[in-house]
């Protein structure tokens, strides 16, 4: 069954993902389009990432997009997920089509829906496009053999977003800093894009994977520790300062730091919003999913700033940052989204704006962690996950319907049903147990101040459901 998940709809090439079901779904979001901007003409840019099939995909789309009579803004290489937004952003366009399965397995591709104001579809519109998908699917047959061309123009999506890039980041500082990057761009679209930028500012760059494999090296390409290897490697080769990573569309981003170590998402996440707010002297709305650090939370008290709870998917920062109610959100998964930029995951300007951090401090990051840690206290956090089971589905709806007053002879002290089952306990502590949205997974986390109280309340939570 075709659903739109937490970023998109995404299946198996060759299963649920054919070219038949593209065709029904691009259909779909045609009629949509064409019902919600009547009486004008309609314009779409379509993108892809290095996947299998991508760039074939998004020519099918093209082609029946074209047949619809709206206007085609066709990338003419596979690009960041961002760039994309930005394009919308800059042609007023009614909407973008991206074929991507971000950080799936190369096994799996995908197609994510963007609005006309560059942010990815809420629930309210993608269940719109579900419903129409499903009256198609009864009789739809449409098979053009060639594309409308006179609707199709393929454009360029690198230049402008280097461009709106270069005056978001202090490349100057960085380069007198004499800060070496070392860059993974993991076989995906971020190839001449971050290590790109990189190099026309000056800065040193090592780079691994700046080529296109479909098959991403065998593994999928995610920015976990594990698929970043090679750039920790890389930096303890080449005495780099910092590793970024990012993943096949180039929205999410990893971190290695000069000993090589893997920097979990929540601590770049916590280290760049206490930047903005502490030395950038930022002020306004702060926003993190449920499944995100509570250094959100502290940070937010120190500096008096309203803080805003999400469910998991970034769909919903970017709603909060379009209409102006945050200067700063983040997901665990490696998203952000900060003032004056996109309302899409940017993994790219993610990983610059921490080597323009680095710069500023004169510190390593592992100093600035420390430096975290003194003023806000050390924070342990675990994610883990488990099959996705119809009786561990039950048991998840019943502990959100009735949640228990203790949980690992803890008191609760709030529960919410935002998105999963989520305990908060005294000291910033929690835990939370949640379906994922593009997996038949649960996915458990937890946050505490030690890792006893850790293993506790993963150990407790699992055994809610088993």
């Amino acid at each position: 069954m075709i659903h739109f998940g937490t970023s998109g709809w995404r299946a198996i090439m060759g299963e649920e993902f054919t070219f038949q079901n593209v065709r029904i779904v691009v259909q779909a979001i045609a009629n949509f389009l064409t019902e919600k901007f009547p009486g004008r003409g309609v314009s779409v840019i379509v993108n892809y990432d290095t996947r299998f099939l991508s760039e074939r995909y998004a020519s099918e789309a093209a082609k029946i997009l074209s047949h619809n009579k709206i206007h085609v803004y066709l990338a003419e290489r596979d690009a960041p997920s961002q760039a994309q937004a930005f394009q919308i952003i800059k042609r007023k366009a009614q909407g973008g089509i991206n074929f991507t399965a971000s950080f799936n397995p190369p096994q799996y591709n995908g197609l994510k829906y963007n609005t006309d104001l560059g942010a990815p579809a809420l629930p309210v519109e993608t269940e719109v496009i579900e419903a129409e998908i499903r009256r198609l699917e009864k009789d739809f047959a449409f098979f053009p053999a060639y594309p409308r061309t006179e609707f199709i123009e393929k454009i360029d999506l690198r230049k402008d977003y280097l461009a709106f890039l270069q005056n978001k980041i202090d490349f100057d500082l960085i380069r007198r800093a004499g800060i070496k990057v070392g860059v993974d761009l993991l076989y995906g679209t971020s190839r001449e894009y971050l290590d790109g930028i990189l190099e026309e500012n000056g800065v040193a760059v090592e780079e691994i994977h700046g080529y296109i494999d479909p098959y991403f090296g065998g593994i999928a390409p995610s920015c976990t520790e594990e698929n970043m290897a090679e750039l920790i490697g890389l930096v303890r080769a080449k005495s780099c300062d910092l590793g970024i990573a990012t993943d096949a569309d180039g929205d999410r981003f990893g971190i290695v730091d000069h000993k090589g170590r893997v920097i979990i998402q929540n601590l770049i996440l916590s280290l760049l919003l206490n930047y903005v707010v502490g030395k950038k002297g930022w002020r306004g709305g702060v926003a993190r999913s449920v499944a995100t650090t509570h250094y959100f939370d502290l940070i937010a008290r120190k500096y008096e700033l309203p803080l805003f709870k999400t469910p998991v998917g970034f769909k919903f920062l970017a709603e909060l940052f379009l209409k102006d109610k945050i200067i700063f959100g983040g997901e665990e998964s490696a998203s952000i989204v900060i003032k004056d930029h996109l309302p899409e995951k940017d993994g790219i300007f993610a990983g610059l704006l921490v080597t323009e951090l680095i710069a500023a401090s004169g510190k390593s990051l592992a100093a600035l962690i420390e430096d975290l840690f003194k003023e806000y206290g050390e924070r342990i956090f675990i994610q883990k996950n488990i099959p996705l089971t119809p009786e561990r589905s039950k048991k998840l709806k019943r502990l959100m319907d009735n949640p228990p007053a203790h949980i690992a002879g803890r008191a609760v002290l709030n529960a919410e049903a935002i998105d999963g089952a989520k305990f908060d306990f005294p000291g910033d502590d929690w835990l939370l147990l949640r379906p994922s949205g593009t997996e038949p997974l649960i996915r458990v986390y937890a946050e505490a101040s030690s890792k006893k109280e850790l293993r506790a309340l993963v150990k407790a939570g699992l055994e809610t459901l088993s």
